[in-house]
């Protein structure tokens, strides 16, 4: 717990169907049948406050943000930048950089009374000598209007529904690498009530001590999250000692306590592998919720994100009327949600999986509406809790790396989510996240997933490569990179919205033609992978490390093709560079011909020649014309100015190439162009899919072209004609969020459809949005 993170409310075997998909549907709202859905519309970049175009490294943070009172300005805190920032969003669409507001610390939340901001600022020197303040800012003028001095840390602060009161908890948290890093830490944690009535001059405070209640750590509470009811009523979470209290504001007391609770949870996954793979066939019992986030219903219930800090987290959320009763518990639905969607986070199935970091309540129409803001998984879960102890899903929404808070402004049909994880070099900034309710149909997710036979999700993600079925045209293909440790292939039906991952293959050698493929053999099978005697060949210790157990393989797929006799092309991308010690080669280009049940009839590598001027930056795409397989080469290899693409004849079984004019880079942040996929069109025509490595408004490059072949010569290089930049006709920015780095796959269908896809890295240092995006059938015409 760094700081605080507050929700801060304003007044190709085919699957089965899932009954889960049919609750995603549109929303039949008690106000207006024509009012359906959330989706976003605008992201605000917390780097546009120093530079709107954010050509700038400086690492910054979205965590916590509330909104002034006519909802036309957010104000969030960047701890990192130790400030309050303003943004107008008068024109939803165009949220625009209003400026920032200096402080004496690390602001931990922010709350409105009125025309004010109240930020708790932490101004502690270390986890014992801790202090805080609150910070009273005119939010028009941006001026510090009043200071009130804090006993200790604080983490996260309400205000109530009538502003008459405010209260803040000062969690003094506790040090994760002091010892085993369990409380009791002193100095204790406690909370702050403040009296708001009349102007910040007259406001008075109280200390309220909650030692001596909690049942594990008595002597440390460490209370994590706060909100208020229309009763005064406050809801308190103390997340290591899995225990909620009950605060009655107008008398200063608790008025009711009860621990959270423990919960069993089956079919999940709670295994990391490197590579990763999900299966959702493990259990976990009595694991304590450890809530975070909390957030009232109504006067008589409550919700809370179970998010877990120390022995806990149980991946979903609860509600509990007021006498501490369970009423709803969401067992393994939101990872099971998170696989189908694509945004499951395999390197957290060890800990807390998608973990639900926070949680806000707030009527749109006459409908309550409950949203759990998933911290790993980057997905904000829409419930209808009408009723709530039968909560009904209806979507969910994409969000930034590490959504934290989030805002309700039902006044303008909007919802606010800050998400505070920021990495240039990464592709993702710390952004606010804007969504509106309207009369559009949802928008996201473009893919989900039908059950297996065991009525669990498909797992999927990493989508890196796209083709098309060439009598189906509802009909694509895709595969899995090398994040996952079991090669698998992706049927994906195109007819319905979102589209349907209704078929799963995995890529076996089953009868040893991958296992027999030539390779160097070890004079001494101990050395290590990156010895002299090994980085520049691939060995047979390489090669075993490409085979499962079970015979399926653990290659990098980044290209698929449909086999005109049947079954799969599938372009595996080598590993390494020849010359580079560092990056030894572990692994060859290879060209894996399956039959339609994915298992290895034929494996092809390049010329020796070839492979021996190999560099990291290898196959992508792959497609079949006119009985040869085509290749594209990602980069340029060795001395050579452009990039390959290879021509295999499946007769005569030899290779030829063309070389490919990469465009320049045009991104403010340098970077390099690659190739990214390839595909025929027919006539010796191809369509490429070009890429630069940057995302956001880093982005420049990411465009399709065509050339034409049919007159060239092996060593020719090819002309090429612009069919479609993603960027400038805005198919990429449509979606509301950030542009994507990796625009991976390109497949047009038999009515001349072409669709586009991007690789979520395997929502690893990434949001794991895939968009699937249909460009339409007028492009070739």
């Amino acid at each position: 717990m760094h700081s605080m993170n507050m929700f801060k409310k304003t007044a190709l075997a085919l699957a089965i169907s899932s009954p889960l998909l049919l609750a995603g549907c549109s929303d039949d709202d008690k106000d207006s049948s024509s009012v359906k859905n959330f989706n976003r519309v605008a992201t605000f970049h917390v780097c546009e406050q120093i530079n709107t175009q954010c050509n700038d490294d400086t690492e910054t943070v979205a965590e916590i943000v509330a909104a002034s009172t006519d909802g036309q300005t957010l104000i969030y805190t960047d701890s990192e930048q130790e400030q309050l920032g303003f943004v107008d969003i008068s024109t939803i669409e165009s949220p625009a950089a209003a400026g920032t507001f200096a402080l004496n610390g690390e602001p931990t939340s922010v709350a409105i009374k009125g025309e004010y901001a109240l930020a708790a600022v932490n101004t502690s020197t270390d986890y014992v000598t801790v202090s805080g303040e609150l910070a009273v800012i005119n939010i028009a003028s941006k001026t510090l209007v009043r200071t009130i001095a804090l006993g200790g840390q604080p983490d996260s602060i309400a205000v109530s529904p009538d502003s008459m009161y405010a209260l803040v908890i000062l969690e003094n948290e506790r040090d994760e690498d002091l010892g085993d890093g369990a409380p009791p830490q002193l100095p204790a944690g406690e909370l702050v009530i403040l009296n708001l009535s009349g102007e910040p001059a007259d406001w008075t405070s109280q200390t309220l001590d909650i030692t001596g209640i909690a049942d594990l750590y008595a002597a440390d509470p460490e209370p994590e999250y706060v909100d208020i009811n229309s009763d005064n009523i406050a809801v308190v979470t103390l997340q290591e000692n899995n225990h909620i209290l009950l605060v009655d504001l107008e008398t200063a007391t608790v008025s009711a306590d009860f621990s959270a609770g423990t919960v069993d949870l089956e079919n999940i996954d709670n295994t990391e592998e490197d590579a990763a793979i999900i299966s959702l066939s493990e259990s976990l019992n009595d694991i304590p919720r450890e809530p975070d986030g909390v957030s009232w219903i109504d006067t008589e219930y409550f919700a809370t994100a179970d998010e877990g800090d120390l022995d806990g987290g149980s991946r979903g959320f609860t509600i509990f009327n007021k006498q501490g009763e369970v009423v709803y518990s969401s067992g393994n639905d939101l990872d099971h949600m998170a696989v189908r969607f694509g945004h499951y986070p395999d390197a957290r199935s060890g800990n807390k999986g998608n973990e639900p970091e926070n949680i806000e309540v707030a009527s749109f129409g006459g409908t309550p509406y409950l949203f759990v803001n998933s911290e790993r998984a980057n997905l904000v879960f829409v419930y209808d809790v009408s009723n709530p102890e039968q909560p009904v899903y209806k979507q969910t929404l994409p969000a930034g790396v590490g959504p934290e808070g989030g805002l309700a402004i039902p006044d303008r049909n909007l919802l606010v989510v800050a998400s505070e994880k920021d990495d240039r070099g990464d592709k993702f900034r710390a952004a606010l996240n804007i969504y509106q309710r309207s009369s559009a149909d949802a928008s996201y997710p473009t893919i989900e997933s039908t059950n297996r036979v065991d009525e669990t999700p498909i797992p999927w993600s990493a989508l890196s490569g796209l083709a098309a079925s060439p009598t189906d045209e509802n009909m694509l293909y895709s595969i899995e990179d090398s994040f996952y440790g079991q090669s698998r292939i992706f049927g994906i039906d195109v007819s319905t919205t979102p589209a349907q991952l209704n078929q799963e293959v995995t890529i076996k050698d089953s009868n040893n033609i991958f296992a027999a493929i030539s390779r160097s053999v070890l004079a001494d099978d101990s050395v290590d992978a990156d010895d002299a005697t090994r980085v520049s060949v691939f060995d047979e210790a390489d090669l075993a490390l490409l085979i499962n157990d079970d015979n399926s393989v653990n290659i990098d797929p980044e290209g698929i093709a449909v086999a005109s006799d049947g079954g799969f092309w599938v372009a595996s991308e080598g590993s390494g560079t020849q010359g580079d010690a560092g990056r030894p080669i572990n692994s060859l280009n290879f060209i894996f011909k399956t039959d339609a049940n994915g298992v290895i009839e034929e494996v092809i590598t390049l010329p020796q020649s070839v492979n021996d001027i190999q560099v990291r930056f290898g196959f992508e795409g792959i497609t079949e014309y006119n009985g040869s397989v085509y290749v594209a080469i990602q980069r340029a290899w060795g001395d050579e100015a452009n990039p390959r693409i290879g021509a295999y004849n499946t007769t005569s079984e030899q290779w030829s190439f063309f070389f490919y004019p990469l465009d320049t880079a045009e991104s403010q942040n340098g970077g390099w162009v690659g190739l990214s996929d390839i595909t025929s069109i027919g006539d010796g025509k191809f369509l490429m899919l070009e890429r630069d490595n940057q995302g956001g408004k880093d982005a420049a490059i990411k465009r399709i072209y065509e050339f034409d072949v049919s007159a060239l010569s092996d060593g020719d290089t090819i002309s090429k004609t612009l069919v479609r930049d993603l960027i400038a006709e805005g198919d990429l920015s449509a979606p509301g969020g950030a542009t994507y780095e990796k625009m991976e796959g390109l497949a047009v269908t038999a009515d001349n459809t072409v669709y586009v896809v991007n690789d979520n890295d395997g929502v690893d240092d990434s949001n794991g949005e895939t968009q699937l995006i249909n460009l339409g059938n007028d492009l070739l015409n």
